[in-house]
């Protein structure tokens, strides 16, 4: 009955609310750089990267008060800065695009070390210990 009134619209699929790349949630340590206002210096705060793809990213950061709409992105343990531009700000979540989009390599490289790290990125380092309780070492 629905469908009956629907104008002819209503079946067309809008690319404006389809991703073009595929996501991956990773909750990987990052920093945000910005040059301040009249280019007198920098500020980094820290983020964590919720999830990533070609394209864009969503981090959440402590405060996203006083961030500028562009920056760099610096995942934790790659030498690589990512051009961004704001998307959208939700509280401390904001979402990002890319400027330029990453290569499959670099996605990657952040997925595949989030899959070896998992949680021991920020997890301490626990002596091993064998059946009796005794330590190995580390």
């Amino acid at each position: 009955m629905a469908m009956e009134n629907a104008t002819h619209l209503a079946g067309v699929r809008s690319e404006m609310y389809e991703r073009k790349w595929e996501r991956f949630y990773v909750r990987r340590p990052a920093k945000v750089m910005s040059v301040r206002p009249g280019l007198t210096g920098i500020t980094i705060r820290s983020c964590e990267v919720v999830d990533i793809s070609q394209g864009g990213a969503a981090i959440e950061l402590t405060t996203a008060i006083g961030l500028s709409s562009h920056y760099y992105l610096q995942i934790v343990g790659l030498a690589d800065r990512i051009g961004c531009a704001e998307a959208y700000r939700n509280g401390n979540r904001v979402g990002v695009k890319f400027i330029a989009p990453i290569s499959e390599h670099m996605l990657h490289r952040i997925v595949r070390a989030d899959f070896m790290l998992g949680d021991a990125v920020n997890a301490p380092l626990k002596p091993f210990q064998n059946g009796n309780g005794a330590r190995l070492g580390r």
